[in-house]
């Protein structure tokens, strides 16, 4: 899932750098990638947590930002 993780977030930089940038556009692509490298980058964290709890917390954030990032790609 790490390899995902990260290989999702790398498409979506690709991505991103394709897009047309002007004062609308240029913050909605920071949120984009700000959410979707996020998701690895805590799916990472939650593999090296410590407690079944932190596990469960850090996935929830994976959840949360991959929300995020539909959300971003809908705008």
């Amino acid at each position: 899932m790490e390899l995902r993780t990260a290989l999702f977030a790398e498409q979506i930089i690709s991505f991103c750098r394709t897009l047309k940038r002007d004062p609308i556009s240029l913050p909605l692509i920071t949120q984009i990638v700000r959410s979707a490298t996020s998701i690895g980058a805590n799916y990472t964290e939650a593999n090296g947590g410590n407690s079944k709890k932190e596990f469960s917390y850090k996935i929830a954030l994976c959840r949360k930002e991959a929300n995020e990032t539909i959300y971003w790609l809908k705008l």
